[in-house]
């Protein structure tokens, strides 16, 4: 076979590989501009579901990681996350207070049924939990200021540094604060962080899941309650 023949069988047989090339990439399917859904949990779907009732928005911040809410007959809760060994986790409620408005307006002046106003529930909810979790009636309460209620767009708040119960419901935690937090006329935010360590990471944290929720923006035409 000449010199000639070859190169052309050769420059052949490239041309038909490019070809082939060519065809197999046009047929390959694309990911381009293609997104992977993000699987939602039956537990986060619905406390948005609750969040959007209350006018809650709920933002998970990165590095935290979704964990199995405790609800049993003492203790329910809506939501939870945990820092992965960091030794801290959050749990979360939330409710909206728009029915126990409805009601509460409905009976105003009936000396008969008298209804404790709703926006007091987040005193209730918070010092009931408290109990709950050590056992006791005497610990330290703080009435949140305006600074740190504006971080969740809350008119009232409290806060409840707690030392816990040894129960294996609380995974055996030592110590937790509790944030239990009222928008007016709309819904209550209850917030447990729990931990082993009361150092400065621990409050840290406690931020850190605290900016993962807060109610959304809107003025309230209503007295606000004092503690």
């Amino acid at each position: 076979m000449s010199v000639s023949k070859l190169v052309k069988q050769v420059l052949l047989l490239k041309l038909l590989l490019l070809c082939a090339i060519t065809v197999f990439a046009q047929n390959k399917p694309s990911n381009t501009g293609k997104v992977k859904a993000k699987i939602v949990s039956a537990q986060l779907s619905h406390f948005r579901y609750l969040s959007n009732q209350a006018n809650v928005i709920f933002a998970p911040q990165a590095g935290f990681r979704e964990i199995k809410a405790l609800n049993n007959e003492d203790f329910t809760f809506d939501y939870a996350m945990d820092l992965p060994g960091r030794e801290f986790e959050v749990w979360y409620v939330v409710r909206s207070q728009k029915e126990n408005w409805a009601s509460y307006e409905r009976v105003i002046g009936d000396e008969k049924l008298k209804l404790e106003n709703p926006d007091s529930i987040y005193m209730d909810m918070g010092r009931a939990h408290a109990i709950a979790l050590t056992g006791e009636r005497n610990f330290f309460i703080r009435t949140l200021p305006a600074s740190v209620l504006n971080r969740y767009n809350a008119d009232a708040g409290r806060s409840y540094l707690l030392n816990l119960l040894d129960m294996p419901e609380t995974k055996r935690y030592r110590y937790a604060l509790l944030l239990s937090l009222q928008k007016f006329r709309t819904g209550t935010i209850m917030m447990v962080c729990f931990t082993n360590s009361k150092t400065p990471e621990f409050y840290k944290n406690v931020e850190r899941a605290g900016s993962c929720v807060k109610f959304r923006h809107n003025v309230q035409n209503v007295s606000k309650l004092t503690d």
